[in-house]
């Protein structure tokens, strides 16, 4: 990355526009990550293509969308946030425009810590709307289940740490209904289960893919001009392979911990499925259950996910889209 100095708008622009440019590519393989971290005991999925067509046969091909809306309104904020963070950090931690490695990889921590703020409540709503096509399936996996009699009507179920009723149609949720109810039931702290797993991934995530970017972005730049010129940006197509190559290193590196991440903030768990008190609690259970294993699930599926969505960001990002409009602007 340039160490020019930052304009905090027109990165905050590039990280909103990259941020929907990419969620909308690659989503369906997001849907299809949480599905397959979610799998306990049977598999109702065998793969990512299993999960995606199973998903279209059962819901249509907006079903691959489901919660696409939540991710599309806060990625905006999220992506703006990590990028022109890092952008921050990065320019404050340079002497003489130069940039140790140690501020490189503080640089990407000051970033990951910075996105949590969306990061968690984001994922929260995002991960409910995800995984309810996969619990219906479990419930019914051939035939609808009959409604109960309505002599013995049935209370709606909470949707906090609920367990999957086989006796029972589940109501179609929304990001609303879970809002309402996780404010309702546990107050807006309810918005951030989880965020201390999400910390715990997203932290060392910056921390390998900032530096390891920027490395790998700096080997495409032309070198400098005998007069003193600063350098150039690298080509549009080797900053996008640049920032492919550092997400799928990082979201692979990361992936137990998204997994950890995953499991605990989904409210809703099919019959036999285990509940987590924490961290420590989810790491336990598991390693017991499912084998260490357990925690590579969906490691392709985010390295499809991250790969392109970093490249298209950064791709983005340093076409300068944001500087552009404010240029129009002024």
């Amino acid at each position: 990355m340039a160490d020019n100095k930052v304009s905090l708008p027109a990165k905050l622009i590039n990280g909103g526009v990259a941020g929907l440019v990419g969620v909308t590519c690659v989503f369906p393989i997001d849907l299809a990550k949480t599905r397959l971290q979610n799998q306990q005991g049977p598999k109702l999925y065998t793969g990512l293509l299993d999960c995606l067509v199973k998903t279209v046969r059962a819901e249509g091909y907006f079903g691959m969308y489901r919660g696409a809306a939540v991710n599309l309104t806060l990625v905006t904020p999220e992506k703006a946030i990590k990028l022109a963070a890092n952008d921050v950090f990065r320019q404050k931690l340079s002497k003489d425009g130069k940039l140790p490695l140690w501020g490189e990889i503080l640089a990407g921590c000051g970033a990951g810590t910075c996105q949590v703020i969306v990061t968690t409540p984001m994922e929260m709503l995002k991960i409910q709307l995800q995984d309810a096509g996969r619990l219906a399936a479990q419930r019914s996996p051939t035939t609808p289940t009959p409604a109960p009699p309505a002599a013995t009507p049935q209370p709606a179920p909470s949707l906090v740490n609920a367990k999957i009723s086989h006796n029972m149609p589940r109501p179609r949720t929304s990001a609303t209904s879970i809002t309402l109810e996780l404010v309702r039931t546990r107050g807006f702290a309810g918005l951030y289960r989880g965020a201390g797993a999400t910390l715990l991934r997203d932290i060392p995530f910056s921390m390998i893919y900032f530096p390891l970017f920027a490395n790998l972005n700096t080997l495409g730049q032309p070198a400098p001009g005998c007069h003193g010129e600063p350098p150039k940006r690298a080509p549009f197509l080797h900053s996008f392979m640049a920032g492919c190559t550092a997400g799928s290193v990082a979201a692979v590196a990361v992936t137990p911990l998204d997994v950890i991440k995953t499991r605990i903030q989904t409210l809703q768990k099919g019959e036999g499925e285990d509940s987590y008190r924490g961290i420590v609690d989810c790491v336990r259970r598991v390693l017991t259950r499912e084998g260490p294993s357990a925690f590579m699930k969906g490691a392709t599926c985010r390295a499809l996910v991250i790969a392109p969505l970093f490249g298209i960001a950064q791709g983005i990002y340093f076409l300068g889209v944001g500087e552009q409009v404010i240029s129009l602007m002024e």
